[in-house]
């Protein structure tokens, strides 16, 4: 009976290793599979199988606490009393290991901003608040940024082998440049700083921000951190509307977040080009392999990754008269209104998100308010003057594809900042990490991330990969066991 629970453990390890270090796919069709086995029986697969029988390994999934959440700011830049607003909404019961907000409009979308060069600065503005409001919340008083701030829009992590066990001064760990613009930061280890921003990506008025917990940089092994960006606003190809997304490995689990921002309009036919824009986004939405990539398998599409987040200003109306959305509102009857979702009744047609996951809503909807410091919608009976008609509708929106995920709480805060409300949900999901069961099999070493996007080395020593440092623990264990 053991010997066939560790033959069904070695085939189950086997599948998953194939799955997760399969070679790279030229035309990326891999990434539009079900995930589905591979049958190919050739010799390293054998290998495998006997390493496996003689020393047996267990893949662990451990839990992670993702808060996700997006806001539409109306164009207006982050003011010092905006800090009260986002410790508000950043206060779940209790701290996340993750934060990924996204954010629309961080600037005014006007012909200099979206036909203009890229400008940094509300970007920088917005993650230092965000910086500031997670480690004094959860942590302690930041320092870090006002010691060297991000003075990017487009910012990737990059760890450095025990950066977070020695001391560095800031002079020594100078930004990078890159060939697309962006600026690598090395990690700091200003020490007691709780929360470490991962990637940021800015594109015209849409704003990703991802936050980790700096414990984690210690216990797992994070890697390929990449973003991409898909303008498809005006004529198909400018960046008032679109996306901007994160990827990024956490042990042997792949994510990816997309914060979009789509077509506006409630008359008949607008909910059509916001499908073509998602459509696009997925098309155009890719994470190339670099030359100075690791030789670890990497997701190059979106659908590619195992747990994907996709948050946003979504624009997604409420098919219904204004005066009878105003009366179900004022019933909160959150059921009865759902009923006459436009997102959801595009999912139920096939015409958008198929096989996607969204929480009950049990909130009102959140755009569109009168003024900021208001409380009350825009429009209705009687209109007052120089207001725009708008029937109230849930536009921000948070979605999930994959297995291995649940939603905690899906919910939207109070910020009278804009006339959206931002919103919010927590997430606990698993990520996968193999562990040898072996007394005698050494811990592998961690593997940390490098610059992937940096000039590389010709002369440089070729980094192992996770598969092969297995391979190599399991033969030095099998050389002792015979030589016993």
């Amino acid at each position: 009976m053991d010997s066939e629970k560790q033959k069904s453990r070695t085939r189950s390890l086997l599948k998953w290793f194939k799955r997760k270090h399969k070679r790279a796919d030229p035309y990326n069709l891999s990434e539009f599979s079900d995930g589905g086995e591979d049958e190919d029986d050739d010799y390293s697969g054998d290998i495998f199988v006997r390493s496996f029988e003689m020393e047996p390994c267990s893949i662990l999934t451990n839990e992670l606490r993702i808060f996700v959440g997006t806001w539409n700011v109306a164009g207006r830049s982050p003011v010092g009393s905006l800090a009260v607003d986002l410790d508000e909404w950043l206060n779940p019961e209790d701290a996340a290991d993750m934060y990924v907000l996204g954010f629309q409009e961080i600037v005014p979308l006007n012909t200099l901003t979206v036909i203009g060069s890229e400008d940094p600065t509300e970007a920088t503005k917005w993650n230092l608040l965000i910086g500031k409001t997670l480690n004094d919340k959860y942590g302690c008083p930041w320092l870090t940024p006002m010691l060297n701030p991000i003075s990017s829009d487009n910012y990737f992590y990059v760890g450095i082998p025990g950066s977070e066990k020695r001391r560095h001064s800031v002079s020594t760990l100078p930004e990078t440049p890159t060939r697309s613009g962006s600026v690598i930061q090395h990690d700091r280890p200003f020490g007691r700083s709780k929360y470490k921003l991962m990637a940021s990506k800015k594109m015209v008025g849409v704003f990703i921000s991802v936050w980790m917990r700096r414990e984690l940089l210690r216990r797992y092994c994070i890697s390929n951190v990449k973003v991409s960006s898909v303008p498809c606003g005006i004529m198909g190809y400018l960046g008032n509307k679109g996306s901007v997304s994160v990827s990024m490995s956490i042990e042997g689990t792949s994510f990816c977040f997309i914060a979009a921002h789509l077509a506006s309009g409630e008359k008949k036919g607008d909910e059509g080009r916001r499908n073509h824009q998602v459509s696009e986004i997925f098309r155009r939405t890719t994470f190339p392999r670099l030359p100075e990539d690791d030789d670890n398998p990497h997701p190059y599409t979106i659908l590619g990754h195992d747990r994907i987040f996709w948050l946003g200003d979504l624009n997604y109306r409420l098919c219904l008269e204004d005066n009878l959305a105003r009366k179900l509102i004022n019933r909160q009857d959150w059921r009865a209104l759902q009923e006459f979702d436009q997102l959801r009744r595009e999912q139920e047609d096939g015409g958008v998100f198929q096989g996607w996951r969204e929480g009950n809503i049990e909130f009102a909807p959140t755009y569109k308010y009168s003024t900021s410091n208001c409380n009350r919608y825009s429009g209705g009976l009687p209109n007052r003057s120089g207001e725009k008609q708008r029937t109230p509708a849930w536009c921000d929106r948070i979605l999930w594809y994959g297995k291995g995920v649940k939603q905690l709480t899906y919910f939207r805060s109070e910020s009278k900042f804009s006339d959206h409300r931002p919103v919010s949900a927590l997430f606990s999901t698993q990520i996968e990490v193999v562990k040898s069961t072996n007394p005698r099999v050494a811990p592998l070493p961690t593997i940390t991330p490098f610059d992937q996007t940096g000039p590389s080395n010709g002369d440089e020593e070729v980094k192992p990969t996770l598969l092969s440092l297995i391979v190599k623990d399991m033969e030095a264990s099998t050389k002792q066991t015979l030589r016993l």
